[in-house]
């Protein structure tokens, strides 16, 4: 059988793909929503609900999705979610505007829980094929996917979906549906792609020696024996990545609110929304990258794990800070390079903070702590989504000026509180017991 010698970094272009997918599928009715409230009559509290159904299915997806890939494997537990979440965004088409309020929420809800599992799956694929030391810069490169299919939904809708008789609000939005089924397709082609490609690298045929013995070179032993998620919960190491896990709140409203936002205070058109997307996502993929490679550096240079990460994460939290002041600019293009800087920050910041379960827990509990901080993250945008859209309802965009000060000032707060709760990232052993 033929070796590969860096066979990890195949396997890393995989969970990229996939996340690209997923983003895709969940950036696309953000793109449309000015579009879709006015053609389907809905107010954005009608929104907001339906982006509430959607958290709420991906917290509760989250919790499951989790212990199902533990407790299944990567390889089963990654198509099991790719292939429910697929099936969902394609129902999306089907909904008309007799029932739309409805049908959509029962679309999303679908999308949601097949979407929770994305994380968990990747975040575990990530600690089975990289060593710690790389595991930072890992999740940052496939964690810069997000933005790869938030760059990609725009451009895609914008060259497919138009308004037929004149302007926005007169005729019928026409191919609104066709979005939605292309990420069927995409799907579809990695899950036979993983089907047929993906084993644990202690299993896999086209691995060398050499990489297998650096994969497993600063990592414990582990037995088969399945941890009981009780057990995992209990440990205030997860609670302290669930609280840093609610800037995932920041992050959704970018992406659900974001076009509404330059729409409303700046009339950009869906067919230009593209560009201004681009700009953000580009930037935040460099993020995503950097903060990942950021704290892997300085590890190299000898800095302890704690103190590599939480520093980097305090650089992030301060690159944020000047997002506060978006509300107040009338220049579209500082707007969107204040969003773009915060976007930025945050997918570097998230890089650190996925990286931070797989360097505290063993790999066997990795996806069900991915899967508990990312229903405290769900449950926190779901919150931020209810009240936004109550308050641009009866108080215009004076939402948007709470929602920017929230966004640029939560990182700082939430890294003290993880702090306090975790002064030393300590890692634990197969039985989440300190390792000395």
């Amino acid at each position: 059988m033929f070796k590969v010698k860096h066979y990890r970094y195949r396997v890393l272009a995989m969970l990229f793909m996939a996340t690209s997918i997923n983003y895709f599928d969940r950036s696309i009715m953000g793109v449309m929503s000015p579009e879709l409230i006015e053609y389907f009559g809905w107010t954005k509290q009608d929104y907001s609900s339906i982006l509430v159904v959607f958290q709420i299915a991906y917290a509760i997806g989250l919790i499951s999705m989790g212990g199902i890939i533990d407790k299944l494997g990567t390889k089963k537990g990654y198509i099991v979610s790719i292939g429910i979440w697929s099936l969902f965004g394609m129902a999306h088409a089907a909904v008309g505007r007799g029932f739309s309020l409805i049908g959509f929420m029962a679309a999303r809800f679908g999308l949601g829980f097949g979407e929770a599992g994305n994380f968990p799956a990747a975040i575990k694929t990530v600690a089975e094929w990289f060593p710690k030391k790389e595991r930072a810069f890992a999740t940052g490169i496939f964690n810069a996917a997000t933005a790869v299919g938030a760059i990609a939904a725009p451009f895609v809708v914008g060259a497919i979906v138009y308004w037929s008789g004149g302007d926005r609000g007169e005729g019928e939005l026409v191919n609104w549906q066709i979005p939605f089924l292309i990420t069927g397709v995409l799907s579809a082609i990695w899950v036979y792609l993983w089907y047929r490609t993906y084993k644990k690298p202690e299993d896999h045929p086209k691995i060398t020696k050499e990489e297998l013995a650096y994969i497993q070179s600063d990592s414990e032993v582990e037995t088969t024996e399945k941890l009981p998620w009780k057990s995992v919960i209990r440990k205030k190491q997860t609670w302290a990545f669930s609280i840093a896990k609610i800037t995932d709140a920041v992050w959704w409203f970018y992406l659900f609110w974001g076009a509404i936002f330059l729409a409303d205070n700046f009339d950009v058109k869906i067919k230009e929304m593209g560009i201004p997307f681009l700009v953000i996502y580009a930037i935040a993929d460099t993020g995503s990258i950097f903060g990942g490679w950021l704290s892997g550096s300085l590890m190299k240079k000898g800095w302890s794990l704690n103190k590599a990460r939480k520093v980097t994460l305090l650089i992030c939290a301060l690159v944020i800070l000047p997002v506060c002041f978006v509300a107040f600019t009338e220049s579209k293009w500082i707007a969107i390079f204040l969003i773009a800087l915060g976007a930025a920050g945050h997918q570097a910041w998230s890089a650190n903070i996925f990286t931070l379960a797989s360097d505290v827990f063993p790999k066997k509990a990795t996806a069900s702590v991915v899967g508990i901080g990312g229903m405290v993250g769900a449950v926190a945008g779901m919150l931020f989504n209810i009240v936004l859209g109550s308050v641009l309802d009866t108080a215009n965009n004076t939402g948007f000026f709470w929602a920017f000060l929230v966004a640029g000032s939560s990182y700082v707060i939430l890294l003290g509180v993880v702090h306090l709760i975790m002064p030393k990232m300590q890692p634990l052993d197969e039985n989440l017991n300190p390792i000395q």
